[in-house]
């Protein structure tokens, strides 16, 4: 046998270390493709794989459900059964097994929503938080450590589900992650609205803005007002093309919906369009309006003269009637009432309406629509509910409690937050899905900071968090609405989530270039960046 030299043994070495070095590298690019960034991640050499022997433990009742979901996600495409079984007492040897574990003290840096993931080179996988939306968010994470597969609906063969060895923490930089869907010009039904939960909630984004009455269309149920559905959810064409258009969400599709978005922690937000966007209303109900019609509901995109009467008494009967069903079926803490692109045409020449403006001492029309939000928000604040509208409810003089959603720019997030009120950042200059790709690229969407330079430490924290609106005037099918949507929701859903000091474009292209096979193992219809739209 031949004696190494030193030399041989240099040569050995260096050798060893270039190969280590390409472990790293793969190691890297494993943290490299998760999308949001973490806010904190350590990996090392190693992996952990999930094979027919791998249960996921639970330590009672405020986990249980979150071992259930978790295995739910990972079964359609590992095909192994992931048996949901509570802590043995005492532990002992667990084997390989995924541990969710709820930890009070985890809420103090990483709050409800954050989490703490552990993979070490035992097979036992570790996910702790203060609170069961943060395992939600670590089981995300999980899911994005294994290989892309994980995201098919059916079982994928020849696949080995490792998980690299690593450490990561990790919480959002806002509470609220959103996207708009408006379904008020464009119905989808319920299972697309399910379909994009299911989206959202693997991007850590928590809240679903929900459009559903329009000009164009009223989509939501209420037991009180039948018309509203039986007349206003249809318009006779659209846009020319000749062909009746219409649907709705029965309650009981809502209440399903709203569940199936909370057991994946997003909540919903209703939008319920007042005093402006309410055509498909005063279809059905014209007698609300300023000049008792009659209408139909709007063929073509734009904004309608007619809008509620907000000089009418039974007016604010009829939609708060409407609110108290919504209420009924949405828990969620916000309300959205629109209050954008109100014409106050109508209210000119209403004698109603300009009785009211001098019986309440008002200065023009201006404040009389702050007046008939005012008059919401009561209704809403005695059920305790908060009042979200768009920033045009600024105008006129703000509602004391009400939420500002910023989108003619950032003004009327700075003049929200510089009264003492919240806003949500969602500007037509990076946040608008259904503006072109070439408007508004993934670049664009990315380089957004929701938090003005303007606003004083004390001012920042009116930031709610950051949200993407898709509109859908140009978008009829789901596939449109793919093509539109992502990836620049994936850009939002980083800038919402991951601190601005660690957002970096170029790090966020490249982990993109993974994740869009995840985005397509989902069956989205992605737009690759950089080809032609």
């Amino acid at each position: 046998m031949a004696t190494l030299t030193n030399r041989d043994i240099v040569r050995v070495l260096v050798l060893v270390v270039a190969f280590l070095g390409t472990i790293s590298g793969r190691v890297d690019a494993e943290m490299a493709a998760l999308v949001p960034k973490p806010m904190k991640g350590e990996f090392a050499h190693g992996a952990v794989t999930l094979n027919d022997s791998t249960r996921i433990i639970h330590e009672g009742d405020a986990t249980k459900t979150e071992a259930e979901m978790l295995a739910t996600l990972l079964r359609p495409a590992t095909g192994l059964p992931l048996k949901v079984e509570p802590m043995p007492s005492p532990a002992g040897k667990l084997g390989n097994v995924i541990v969710l574990t709820i930890d009070s003290a985890l809420g103090r840096d990483l709050g409800n929503e954050g989490y703490r993931l552990e993979v070490p080179t035992t097979p036992i996988i570790r996910i702790a938080a203060a609170a069961p939306a943060g395992l939600f968010y670590g089981g995300q994470t999980l899911r994005q450590l294994l290989p892309s597969a994980i995201f098919d609906a059916t079982k994928q063969s020849g696949v080995k589900w490792e998980v690299p060895c690593c450490r990561i923490e990790d919480k959002p930089r806002f509470p609220w992650r959103g996207l708009l869907l408006d379904e008020g010009r464009h119905f989808f039904g319920m299972k697309f609205v399910e379909h994009y939960i299911d989206l959202l909630a693997a991007h850590k984004l928590n809240v679903l803005h929900w459009h559903l009455t329009e000009d164009q269309g009223w989509r939501i149920e209420i037991k009180k007002y039948p018309k509203l559905t039986e007349i206003g959810s249809w318009r006779d064409q659209t846009e020319g093309d000749g062909k009746r258009y219409g649907g709705f969400h029965t309650q009981n599709e809502i209440r399903e919906v709203v569940a199936y978005a909370a057991a994946r922690h997003v909540t919903i937000v209703p939008e319920i369009e007042m005093p402006g966007h309410s055509l498909g209303a005063l279809t059905a109900y014209p007698q609300f309006s300023c000049t008792g019609g009659p209408f139909k509901v709007r063929t073509r995109w734009g904004v309608e003269d007619d809008v509620y009467c907000a000089g009418n008494d039974a007016t604010f009967d009829f939609v708060g009637d409407i609110l108290d069903e919504v209420l009924t079926l949405f828990p969620s803490t916000f309300i959205h009432i629109g209050g954008d692109e109100c014409p106050k045409t109508r209210w000119k020449t209403c004698p109603k309406c300009q009785a009211r403006i001098k019986a309440e001492g008002l200065k023009n029309e201006h404040e009389l629509q702050s007046y008939f939000i005012r008059r919401i928000e009561d209704r809403l604040g005695a059920k305790g509910r908060r009042l979200i509208g768009w920033d045009e409810i600024l105008e006129g003089g703000l509602p004391p409690r009400a939420t500002v959603m910023s989108w003619r720019g950032m003004g009327g997030a700075t003049a929200a937050a510089q009264s003492g009120h919240d806003y949500v950042a969602t500007p037509t200059s990076h946040c608008y899905l259904d503006f072109p790709l070439k408007t508004i690229g993934v670049e664009k969407a990315y380089s957004f900071e929701p938090i003005p330079t303007t606003l004083t430490t004390l001012q920042q924290a009116h930031c709610l968090g950051v949200q993407g609106n898709m509109w859908t005037e140009r978008t009829p099918t789901a596939a449109d609405i793919d093509r539109q949507t992502w990836p620049r929701l994936c850009a939002l859903a980083e800038v919402g989530w991951t601190p601005k000091e660690l957002r970096n474009p170029s790090d966020f292209q490249t982990r993109l270039e993974s994740h869009i096979r995840r985005l397509q193992k989902m069956g989205v219809k992605i737009k690759v960046p950089g080809k032609t739209n």
